[in-house]
């Protein structure tokens, strides 16, 4: 009996450490050159390129393309409206730190990409995208075109485990970086999620 119960108590500890494996797996873009304990909330992202051309639909239902806003920073998340916890967080902290940077970010476009298009259509985006900042821009787009952009910017997302296939209710894991890309479209830097919203406007005002 002790042995039995030793052993479901090990095996217990085991689908932990694997669970935690995967999560870490799951959020990590890439590893880094150097190991930091920065506390700026920056990922050192060494060598390794993040974004390129893709075409989309923003809230409105307008086409857009990565020209659309060359010329401009960006700041990208991706998420899905659906998102009980992480996505609503991290939208918060990037209106914030645009508050924080008032004029200094006249030349920054916050942007809210899905990884849910399949519930996340314009309609549904756009009241979504309004409740955290008038400057939020919300896209979409057919599942091959979120795959894609997903793909160009390493974003990990799947349907989490146990979600049924014909079910509308389900959640998704996903990556949670923030993406600073320049004018010229590409990436300046790469913020872990829960950075305060001080030290990212910090951290982005250096970089405009």
């Amino acid at each position: 009996m002790r042995f039995r119960t030793a052993s479901i108590f090990v095996i217990g500890i085991v689908a932990c450490v694997l669970v935690a494996w995967g999560l870490v797996s799951l959020v990590r873009v890439a590893p880094p050159s150097t190991t930091s304990k920065s506390q700026s909330g920056v990922v050192n992202t060494g060598d390794v390129k993040f974004g390129g051309a893709f075409t989309l639909t923003d809230h409105t239902g307008k086409r857009v393309r990565d020209t659309d806003f060359h010329g401009r920073n960006m700041l990208v998340f991706f998420g899905y409206t659906f998102c009980p916890d992480v996505c609503p967080t991290e939208l918060q902290i990037i209106a914030r730190a645009v508050d924080i940077l008032g004029k200094k970010a006249s030349n920054l476009v916050p942007v809210f990409i899905t990884i849910d298009p399949a519930r996340d259509t314009p309609t549904q985006l756009a009241p979504y995208v309004a409740a955290f900042h008038p400057r939020l821009v919300g896209m979409t787009g057919s599942q091959k075109e979120i795959s894609a952009i997903a793909k160009a910017y390493k974003v990990s997302a799947r349907k989490a485990p146990g979600s049924g296939k014909d079910s509308k209710e389900y959640l998704m894991d996903h990556t949670s970086f923030m993406y600073l890309m320049g004018p010229d479209g590409q990436l300046r830097a790469l913020f872990r999620a829960g950075i305060k919203p001080e030290i990212l406007a910090r951290e982005i005002a250096a970089r405009l």
